[in-house]
């Protein structure tokens, strides 16, 4: 982990579709951690367009080292994962795979560490699913999922023309919903740094 006193988030989801919903999503809420006194880092769209993940495979590409590298010093994480067929996509999920190089670390995978997470899918059954698929995930990485996971239904009228959440009712739930999001995720990092 990070010796500075910022706490240091991981943001790592999206699609290869560069802003796509979930990467805006994480842009947001990473936005919110930095007003808030956080440092932010980014994996998404080709950041995470890594090869399969073969534990017995001991090279890593460079972005992969990257990815490896931040995670290990994350004080927290938030994943995005688009719901694809009521799941995690499998870009995601082959990037959190790469979480294996850290089975030997001091911090074993992400031992103790803040777990937010988001979910976009045209619908409500795959953005629920997908959301508890990724909080099932953090479990199974020693994570604390946080209280609160965005689930996002795509279908909405979410975000404007620009890209931005959009003034309506249901971007602004989500826009607060995010918001909240990052609120947790940083406490609970700055909490366990204490």
């Amino acid at each position: 982990m990070t010796s500075t006193s910022q706490p240091f988030i991981v943001g790592l989801g999206g699609t290869l579709r560069a802003n796509s919903s979930t990467e805006r999503a994480l842009r947001f809420c990473l936005r919110s951690v930095e007003e808030q006194g956080g440092r932010t880092r980014l994996f998404s769209a080709e950041d995470i367009d890594l090869p399969m993940y073969a534990p017995h495979e001991l090279e890593r590409t460079p972005r992969a080292l990257d990815l490896v590298k931040s995670l290990r010093d994350a004080d927290a994480v938030v994943v995005g994962s688009p719901g694809y067929h009521g799941a995690v996509s499998g870009l995601v999920k082959n990037a959190l795979d790469y979480i294996e190089d850290l089975r030997e670390d001091p911090r074993v995978y992400l031992d103790n560490t803040p777990w937010g997470c988001i979910s976009c899918a045209y619908g409500w059954q795959a953005a629920v699913g997908t959301l508890t698929q990724l909080r099932s995930i953090g479990h199974a990485l020693r994570a604390w999922p946080t209280p609160l996971g965005v689930a996002i239904n795509s279908a909405d009228p979410i975000w404007d023309p620009s890209g931005e959440l959009a003034d309506t009712d249901q971007g602004k739930a989500v826009a607060n919903q995010l918001e909240l999001l990052a609120t947790q995720v940083l406490a609970f990092a700055q909490t366990n740094r204490e």
